[in-house]
């Protein structure tokens, strides 16, 4: 199940850390004027700025009730949100000595995290705003009356305060607004190859149904031809059995055929009968080795406990024969196949006792159309088709080099998978 594009947002996430640095900017400065109310010792416009509090209250409490509809936050909204801390926070200081204010270094901290999360015509424009802004405070302000002894200290303490501040607000808050932003893209990256991936897909299973349903004319008319040799020929028994063996291969092609057409129709129907991971394994190995006779393997269980059970769908079974066929070409001797389980996932292992998988291609490997094989041997795809199959019900397929030699292949499955 996907989750809902809102929650995916890296703009609705940073939103939301903009409310509570809103929210801790806002405590830090009611304390300050609270504790400057109490002590007596300042004349300031109390009225005013508990008015421009109070509207930077309102806003939090707005944008917190906000971030619970169902809309998505856009990148314009964003920058009206930073715009509007930039206009409090210049009213705060005009009320508070203007420019020669510590706290106007605050003005850093709106334009870092837009500078981080937007675009470059919506930092441009704050940036103005935040320039406008300053330029106006060093004409226009409210003086503060402070004598010179105080007034240095309190600018010293104001400006390592301000400094504090935006340093923690810019480390923390901008590195996860960005570290969103990289998640968000990735996740976009990720689904951009998804769909290349169906794409590519989708075409081979185009050409795949077009090559089934035009191999079943030439393998009728080649079964029909190997029964009339068969008949002329019975007083030669050497070709008999070559014959004889044709006749069966052609027979799996055929058998083959008519099983992709009644598992397509069975996936249709959702007919699919659920069964122990052990069975479907066994299952496939039975009808693998019929393909290829000339293999030798060694099966093991190691999982311990009741198997899980699960609802494999066709193509996970085309690609373990897939996965079993690429190891046979490999080495066709002495395969090790296992099977093991944990309360996460099912692993299933194929190693074979071939060259291995040489470090310059192994990049390429699982890419349509890539084959290390022979020419004529492999078309590439079957790796590439594995890998999708597995991917789509949640699982992976790893290639490995063993340390003794050959390839280790790793299919694991989640353990919950197509559970009734």
């Amino acid at each position: 199940m996907q989750a809902p594009v809102q929650l995916l947002s890296a703009s609705l996430q940073n939103l939301g850390r903009l409310v509570l640095i809103r929210l801790l900017v806002l405590a830090a400065q009611a304390g300050s004027v609270g504790f400057a109310w109490l002590s007596g010792k300042l004349e300031l416009p109390w009225t005013e700025l508990g008015i421009t509090l109070g509207v930077s209250a309102l806003l939090s409490i707005f944008t917190a009730l906000r971030l619970r509809a169902s809309w998505p936050v856009t990148e314009l909204e964003y920058a009206v949100q930073l715009g509007c801390d930039l206009v409090i926070h210049s009213l705060l200081l005009y009320y508070t000595g203007g420019s020669s204010n510590p706290f106007v270094s605050y003005y850093l901290v709106p334009l870092t995290i837009a500078a981080a999360t937007l675009p470059w015509l919506h930092t441009l424009t704050l940036a103005g705003l935040a320039l406008a802004s300053y330029t106006l405070l060093l004409l226009w302000s409210h003086p503060l009356e402070i004598p010179a002894g105080p007034r240095e200290s309190l600018v010293i303490y104001g400006m390592w305060l301000s400094f504090a501040l935006a340093a923690v607000m810019i480390t923390f808050f901008v590195a996860k607004m960005a570290e969103g932003l990289r998640r968000q893209e990735q996740l976009r990256a990720e689904r951009r190859e998804e769909g290349m991936r169906d794409q590519q897909l989708l075409a081979v299973a185009t050409q795949a149904a077009g090559a089934a349903h035009e191999l079943g004319t030439p393998l009728a008319t080649m079964s029909v031809l190997l029964k009339e040799l068969r008949q002329e020929h019975r007083d030669e028994p050497a070709l008999q059995e070559d014959l004889a063996l044709l006749q069966e291969q052609v027979k799996l092609c055929k058998d083959t055929l008519q099983q992709l057409v009644r598992a397509a129709e069975a996936e249709r129907r959702q007919s699919i009968s659920e069964q122990g991971v052990n069975e479907w394994l066994e299952a496939v190995l039975r009808r693998w080795h019929l393909m290829r006779p000339e293999a030798t393997y060694r099966y093991q269980c190691l999982g311990v406990g009741t198997p899980p059970r699960l609802m494999p769908p066709t193509d996970l079974s085309q690609a373990l024969l897939n996965l079993l066929n690429n190891a046979a070409d490999a080495c066709p001797d002495k395969l090790d196949i296992r099977l093991d389980w944990d309360a996460r996932e099912i692993c299933l292992s194929i190693r074979d006792h071939g060259v291995g998988v040489p470090l310059a291609i192994a990049e390429q490997l699982g890419k349509p159309f890539f084959t290390t094989k022979s020419r004529g041997k492999g078309f590439g795809l079957g790796l590439f088709l594995s890998q999708a199959s597995v991917t789509r019900v949640g699982g992976t397929v790893k290639l490995y080099n063993h340390e003794e030699g050959g390839t280790l292949t790793e299919l694991r499955l989640p353990r919950n998978y197509g559970v009734a």
